[in-house]
Formats: structure tokens, C-alpha cells, sequence
């Protein structure tokens, strides 16, 4: 795979170009064309979106607004294709303010500016990359762990900085969850053009939502254009990281290919191993017994053939509720339990093809990609984050925690009523009573309603009591029979960094610090761990406003600014000041506390064992790109 980033000359003729207009998302088509033509007047206010909603068709635009819409962007491509625009791509500041703020119908964008201007760079230009490079001067090392999605992004700006590195990585290949996680159905929840790279963007993904394979051939391909694959150490996995205060640097312990030992010295280190590295396994009693095979989904038995054989799903999280309508038509039986159902969200299209008239008009209009990208940066920032917030006054949480949230469980009731109305037994077990975004949504297409209508499938809500060697036994002595066991129960997100063990300085080990409640400055940085930074940290996961790739991008900007500062100004290490680190987490849990999974009693794994949000991030995106642009020294003692 190539990544397809720049546009093409337009020279299709009319009925080409109004066949592919059928295909048009029309919120950003207009904006994107009203940026390559200069032509503002097509951004009528009577046709300016009035939802901004991810999931609503078209941005709410009714049918007569739609063919309107469609009549002005014919005449603006015909005049693209015939008088091709001259110039450097570069856009117009106050054209680009005007064309948000009628996108958005909010002055609010306007805070957006900076970053709105960064992402509509001309293809081929990197507003992020460094803009410094390191003189080489001075001996230097930074060892990366981990070569996912965060890892090769690392790579990639510490190699435009020209600052020397080594990747470790366990596997044997690129792409981190990507790789590991072959599950029937595995795709992305946010779609592809907000879960790339800013700076490859592709204007030619096949699928709204992309499937594993796609991702990883995707992250695989950044690594070799970028030419970053050479500095990774495969299959080597780091045991552990040791401060060496006498020297100033790290010294990492490594598991080699051929199962022996050896160390590494770093001056700095950047953890990329993020938070949802490491399956969990429930604790449930007997589950050493089953006779079958078992095995969690995060790492997927491809040898055991399910055709035909009675399977138990344990779980029904995100995972689950993309695999199990995957493998429902093939197997004989299939009992899924279900502790706690999930919040769907309606997106019809998650696992649709980009229309071939879509994917035309990306490949064709210059910045198109980009403002669909910014309006799903919007819709899922401005737009969903009041409906998970607490309204100052409501003290039930029990269905929801304000207005707003209220609102959206209403909705999403509906669409729970509506795949269920010929069901209503499995409705009063599908619908969740906790109020929204307390947990894990997932995005729904009708999927997982019709997989558990089939005849050979049963959700079973009864408490599990133990694992037998024949299958599962229930609370109330039932036992259901299975021949292979199937752990849908996710990840280990409270159990940072593990199972490395982090020693900083004074012989401090970083999770006994922890005390099992993992925090961070900016989620980066922790006091007492010099030159040690995070990715996708602590308190940097999001709910429900946007792509864990953004704030990757955002971190990794804000550690190569923090490297620039010891390497131009000649420290050996910079260390986090204490109180500096404390405020911020203080801000942190009192904005969580504000939120719905802050307030909200439903387990979820947004929580360490304490009860604190030790995962998500509380506030807008923007906020967070505000406080990354740069490092303040003042927060850091120097070494």
C-alpha cells in the first residue's frame, strides 16, 4: 500500500462529476470548495448544516438544502476543472475563519484557528514536524518501547529531529493492538479520516471504519515510507527500566529473540505501550477445568474451528459485540454473558465502503479531506462532550447526570426500542441502567441486535458461579454446555506499564509510587522518573470527543520539545516538580468528577481500583493541544 495523500487534476466531464456529487458528504464539500475557489457566496446560510451530530445524515441538511447544495458544487467544480485555481495551497486565514464559523454556526471555532490552519497545510507540507535538529554533539540515546500506533510516531519525529533512537518491541512486526488483534470483525470505532496521522493522511480508505488489516497494513506502511523500520529491535521485549542516578541515564533490561538477556543505556526513555496493552482475564473459579479450548479475544485462536461447535462468550464489551455477529451464522450455539450491556450508538454506516463517488471527490477536490476531517473533529469535541457532562445541581445518577445526558439516553433508547420492538424480552436485557458515556459506548449499525435474535443464539444475564470442565455454570445451577471458551472481558488499562518495572530515582519503583492509581503531568511526565515520558498515559484516554491518534500527536510534540530543551541547553535530564504534577492531577479528578464516568457507580475499566478515573481525559480537545504545544521549563527541575 501507498498512502494517497495528494489530489488529482480534475477533468471529468459534467455527468461524471454530478454522479459522484451523489455520493457527497455537503458539510465539508462546500467549505472545501469555497477554500479552492476563494467563492465564499457558496456558503449560504440557509444551507448551512443544522445538525452537528456525528451520526445525523448529511449534518440534518434537508432534501431541498441537499439539492441546492449539489447545484452550487457542480458550478464550483466545473470552474476548478476549467480555470484551475493558481497559488501554494496555502490557505486564507480569514477565509478559513469565515468558512468555520458558517461549518460550525458557532464563534467558538475561532479558538480552533491555530490548529484548523495546521491541519489545512498543503499535502506535502508538516506544520508538526520538528522544527529544530539536533546537533549530534553530544552522545544521546532515546529508547522507545513499543512499535504501535504511537511508537512509530515517536520514531518518526525523533528522526526528523535527527535525534538518534532505538525501538524494543515484543512482537515481530509493527502496529501494536493492530497486530494483536485478529478477532473475527476487529475494526476502529472512529473513523479513518480522524484515526490517521495528520501528516498521511490517506484520501483513499476503502471503508469508513477500517478493518484490522487494513490498519495495520497502514501503520505498516508508515513505518517503511518514513523509514523508521530499521531502528526497531523486534521481538525483544524490555523487563525492566532502571534510573541510573550517578550516570543520569536509563538502563533498560532486555528479553532478545533467542530467550537470553541484555542491557541497554538510554538517556530517555518514551514508553508507548499505552493503556490497552494487556488482556484481563476474569476471576472466576474453576476456569483452569474446561476441557476445550479457551482463549481471550485480544489473542485470538485461529486454529480452533468454530464451525458448528457450541461456544460461550464471556463479556460484551467492544470486542464482543464486534466478533460475535461475526461468528454467530457458523456456529452451532452461542450463549453470551452478559454482566453489564452497553450503550449503542447509531452509525449506519461503521462497516459501509466509502461510496466510489465519495472516494472521487476526496482523490479530486483540494482540502476536502481536510474539512471532513475537522467536522469530525467538531461533531465529536463541541458536540458530544456537553451531553456526558454533569449539570451543576443533579444529584441522581442512576439514568443520567444532566440535561443533556438525558437526553442522549433518550435517544439512544430509541434505537434500542426500535431493533428490539419484535423482541422485548431481549430489550429489557439489552437496555443499560447507568447513564451514558459512565462507560465504553460502542457505535452500532443493528449488528449485534440481529445477532442476538438468531434461534442458535442466548444472551444470558445470570451471575456466572464458576468454569466447568464442560462449560459455564450459572447462580441459579444451570449449566450451559460448550466446547470452546471465549474471553471477551478486555484489557488491563489500570495496570500501567506492566508488567515492566520502572525504577526511578532514589530506588523508587514507579508503581509502588502509583499505589495502584496511576497519574501524570499532562499525562506524560512523572516527578521522580527524570527523562521518562508516556504515551497515551495517564488521564489521556477519550470517551467520547475524538482519536486517540490526535492526542499521540499531541504528546509526542510536547516529549520532542522537552528533548530539544536538554539537548540545546546542554542538562543531562529533566525531572517533573512535585506540585507542579499534583495541581494538575487536582484539575484533572476534579474535571472527572464532573463527568458522567466520574459520578456514575457501573464498573468500568475508566477506573483503578481506588474508584478514580485514572484513564480519561475530562476536558475539550483543544484544550489538551493548547498545553502540549511546548514544554514550560519552569515545571521541571533540571539535572
Amino acid at each position: 500500500m501507498v498512502i494517497a495523500r495528494d489530489t488529482q487534476p480534475l477533468t471529468a466531464d459534467d455527468a461524471a462529476i454530478r454522479a459522484a456529487l451523489e455520493d457527497a458528504f455537503l458539510p465539508a464539500l462546500l467549505p472545501a470548495l469555497a477554500q479552492a475557489t476563494g467563492d465564499l457566496s457558496l456558503l449560504r446560510e440557509e444551507l448551512r448544516p443544522p445538525g452537528m451530530a456525528p451520526a445525523v445524515a448529511q449534518g440534518g441538511m434537508t432534501p431541498q438544502q441537499q439539492e441546492q447544495a449539489k447545484a452550487l458544487a457542480l458550478d464550483a467544480l466545473r470552474r476548478l476543472r476549467d480555470r484551475p485555481a493558481h497559488g501554494d495551497g496555502r490557505p486564507d486565514e480569514e477565509n478559513v475563519r469565515r468558512i468555520a464559523a458558517w461549518m460550525t454556526g458557532s464563534d467558538a471555532a475561532q479558538d480552533y484557528m491555530p490548529l484548523l490552519l495546521e491541519e489545512l497545510a498543503p499535502f506535502g507540507e508538516d506544520p508538526r514536524a520538528p522544527a529544530w535538529r539536533y546537533d549530534g554533539k553530544t552522545p544521546f540515546l532515546t529508547a522507545i518501547v513499543g512499535a504501535g500506533m504511537s511508537g512509530i510516531l515517536a520514531a518518526i519525529r525523533l528522526k526528523q529531529a535527527g535525534v538518534p533512537f532505538v525501538v524494543i518491541e515484543k512482537n515481530e512486526d509493527v502496529g501494536g493492538t493492530w497486530f494483536e488483534n485478529t478477532y473475527p470483525g476487529a475494526r476502529v470505532d472512529v473513523s479513518n479520516a480522524f484515526y490517521s496521522y495528520s501528516f498521511a493522511q490517506k484520501i483513499d480508505w476503502p471503508k469508513f471504519f477500517s478493518p484490522q488489516a487494513v490498519l495495520l497494513d497502514y501503520f505498516r506502511t508508515c513505518a517503511d515510507e518514513y523509514g523508521v523500520r530499521g531502528s526497531i529491535r523486534f521481538r525483544t521485549e524490555v523487563l525492566s527500566i532502571t534510573f541510573d542516578e550517578a550516570r543520569c541515564s536509563w538502563r533498560l533490561r532486555l528479553r532478545t529473540p533467542d530467550g537470553g538477556e541484555e542491557t541497554l543505556d538510554a538517556q530517555a526513555v518514551i514508553s508507548a505501550v499505552g493503556q490497552l496493552n494487556r488482556p484481563n482475564m476474569p476471576k472466576i473459579a474453576g476456569m483452569n477445568t474446561f476441557e476445550g479450548p479457551s482463549f481471550h479475544s485480544a489473542r485470538w485462536d485461529h486454529e480452533t474451528d468454530l464451525a458448528d461447535k457450541r461456544v460461550a462468550v464471556i463479556g460484551t464489551g467492544a470486542s464482543a459485540v464486534q466478533f460475535v455477529p461475526e461468528i454467530a451464522p457458523r456456529v452451532a450455539q452461542l450463549d453470551v454473558f452478559q454482566r453489564t450491556p452497553a450503550w449503542f450508538v447509531p452509525v449506519p454506516h461503521y462497516h459501509d465502503d466509502v461510496p466510489a463517488g465519495l472516494r472521487w471527490l476526496f482523490e479530486h477536490v483540494p482540502h476536502y479531506m481536510h474539512w471532513y476531517r475537522f467536522w469530525l473533529f467538531w461533531t465529536t469535541t463541541e458536540g458530544l462532550l456537553p451531553s456526558a457532562t454533569v449539570d451543576e445541581g443533579w444529584t441522581d445518577f442512576s439514568r443520567a447526570v444532566g440535561v443533556a445526558n438525558d437526553q442522549l439516553r433518550m435517544l439512544l433508547t430509541a434505537w434500542l426500542q426500535a431493533q428490539y420492538a419484535d423482541r422485548p424480552d431481549l430489550f429489557e436485557k439489552a437496555l443499560p441502567q447507568y447513564p451514558p458515556a459512565s462507560k465504553r459506548v460502542v457505535l452500532d449499525n443493528g449488528a449485534w441486535a440481529e445477532a442476538m435474535k438468531r434461534d442458535n443464539v442466548h444472551l444470558i444475564t445470570e451471575p456466572i458461579d464458576e468454569i466447568t470442565p464442560r462449560g459455564v455454570r450459572t447462580k441459579d445451577g444451570t449449566e450451559h454446555a460448550a466446547d470452546v471458551l471465549i474471553y471477551g472481558t478486555g484489557f488491563q488499562a489500570s495496570h500501567f506499564l506492566t508488567p515492566m518495572r520502572v525504577t526511578g530515582r532514589g530506588g523508587v519503583d514507579l508503581n509502588a509510587q502509583w499505589g495502584g492509581d496511576a497519574r501524570a503531568y499532562l499525562g506524560i511526565t512523572v516527578p521522580n522518573f527524570p527523562s521518562f515520558f508516556m504515551m497515551y498515559g495517564p488521564n489521556t484516554n477519550i470517551v467520547v470527543n475524538g482519536s486517540i491518534i490526535y492526542f499521540s500527536e499531541c504528546e509526542v510534540q510536547y516529549i520532542v520539545g522537552c528533548l530539544r530543551l536538554l539537548l540545546e541547553d546542554g542538562h543531562r535530564a529533566l525531572d517533573c516538580k512535585p506540585d507542579v504534577h499534583d495541581a494538575y492531577n487536582a484539575r484533572i479528578d476534579a474535571g472527572n468528577l464532573k463527568m458522567a464516568w466520574g459520578v456514575s457507580s457501573v464498573n468500568t475499566w475508566y477506573k483503578s481500583e481506588s474508584g478514580r478515573v485514572a484513564q480519561n481525559w475530562p476536558f475539550n480537545l483543544i484544550e489538551y493541544w493548547q498545553q502540549t504545544r511546548e514544554p514550560n521549563p519552569d515545571d521541571y527541575v533540571f539535572l
